[in-house]
């Protein structure tokens, strides 16, 4: 291995990647995605589906979920700045609800892996922000469910500076909460 470093955190299935950077008076060079790599560090997914947004500062999108074709999802920034979230909607999980925020941006590289069964969201801290993601399934237009980007059940601590305004699309406004959800999972 040694081109990528892997962390993982409180919640169980979420990794933080490190990719190696070579850089010199040039620029640089970095290996985003290498199936090899991934497999041995315990990612052993299969990516169909690419995409990429471009959002200005104080952008939140989320916390989106697919309802009958969850997805494994790779993220990562490749220019500007944002706290991405992942929280934990995996049935019978010892930290169903709990949530993860992870800072990503074009200097550190970092690339966030969320599993199937997690919401997830960004928050955009930097004036602009171009991201990407990775999918194990393809996009299905009737498939999104959310959660409520700050329901206090969840609790997700946004570092919102003081004085940013938000911008959410309209749907992004109208989710319910985890109460609602686990409601809607009893049905």
């Amino acid at each position: 291995m040694g081109k990528i470093k892997v962390e993982t955190c409180e919640i169980e299935g979420l990794k933080i990647i490190t990719p190696t950077v070579f850089g010199d008076e040039r620029g640089y060079f970095v290996e985003t995605y290498n199936y090899n790599d991934f497999k041995e560090a315990g990612i052993d997914q299969v990516f169909v589906q690419d995409n990429q947004s471009a959002s200005k500062k104080g952008v939140l999108r989320g916390l989106h979920f697919q309802i009958n074709y969850p997805q494994d999802k790779l993220v990562r920034v490749i220019k500007g700045a944002v706290y991405d979230v992942a929280v934990d909607l995996r049935e019978g999980s010892p930290t169903f609800g709990q949530w993860h925020g992870e800072l990503l941006t074009e200097e550190n590289k970092k690339q966030f892996f969320v599993p199937k069964n997690f919401a997830h969201g960004f928050l955009v801290l930097s004036d602009y922000a171009e991201f990407c993601y990775k999918c194990t399934d393809f996009y299905h237009p009737n498939d999104e469910g959310g959660l409520l980007w700050c329901d206090d059940a969840i609790g997700v601590q946004w570092p919102i500076p003081e004085g940013m305004e938000l911008t959410l699309s309209d749907k992004d406004t109208k989710w319910g909460g985890l109460k609602e959800y686990m409601e809607q999972m009893k049905k």
